[in-house]
């Protein structure tokens, strides 16, 4: 009987190889704190739904984010949801998909805009229990646009004006700004150039009621840290 002489990985380096891996896979992370297990996820580039973006393109895919979330939420070892935004918007239904995914959850959650929660990213920066942008962040806010083909008759502008509808409820319901306020940001003609819509920065998006505060990574940490805590007392872990 021959002793096996093969090296054996490292525990903690396995675990460190399995979170970079994860990292280049899927835009995420998980670490552990004092007061728990935060995973991150990253929401970059265009939100992906049911067509493939150009090749060479940086995208956020639902189907990989859709059931992450559902581990997180289900996940006995995780306590706590960030999620980074730098995004410029993408497939309507893929990121209301996720909004809806990340504003159901039961665990503590909390977003932060960085560069950019254009468009459809808007109804994600909000959908966290509560939400921060940076000075220099922006957020596109737009009526709908649809690609492709598009029949030029009644029912075809009624459409759109449901899943608008749909998009400044699930704002209005996820934030504190008015459905007035939001409309009124979204149907601007007086700001965009040869376009429809508004762009609002870091402090005016929370002095409108559109994001919850102003700040940067160690804030948004402070804040998911407090939840985390606040949230394991009130379940009894």
């Amino acid at each position: 009987m021959t002793e096996d002489t093969r090296p054996t990985e490292n525990e903690d380096g396995g675990e460190e190889n399995s979170r970079q891996q994860q990292i280049v896979d899927m835009g995420s992370s998980t670490f552990k704190t004092e007061d728990g297990t935060i995973h991150t996820l990253t929401i970059v580039g265009q939100i992906e739904g049911h067509q493939e973006a150009p090749s060479g393109a940086k995208t956020t895919k639902y189907e990989h984010v859709l059931p992450l979330l559902t581990a997180v939420e289900e996940s006995g070892e995780v306590d706590g949801l960030l999620i980074l935004l730098n995004t410029m918007g993408g497939d309507i239904e893929a990121g209301l998909a996720i909004a809806e995914m990340i504003s159901g959850m039961r665990k503590p959650t909390v977003s932060l805009v960085l560069g950019g929660g254009h468009s459809i990213g808007v109804p994600l920066a909000v959908a966290a229990k509560e939400s921060f942008i940076v000075h220099s962040g922006a957020m596109t806010i737009h009526p709908v646009r649809l690609n492709g083909l598009v029949i030029g008759v009644s029912q075809t502008f009624h459409y759109f004006e449901r899943i608008q509808d749909r998009i400044c409820d699930f704002v209005t319901r996820n934030s504190r700004i008015s459905r007035e306020d939001f409309e009124h940001l979204m149907l601007n003609t007086g700001e965009m150039a040869a376009d429809v819509g508004s762009v609002i920065y870091g402090e005016e998006a929370v002095k409108m009621g559109l994001i919850d505060h102003l700040g940067g990574l160690s804030d948004a940490l402070s804040c998911l840290h407090a939840r985390m805590r606040e949230w394991k007392g009130s379940s009894g872990s």
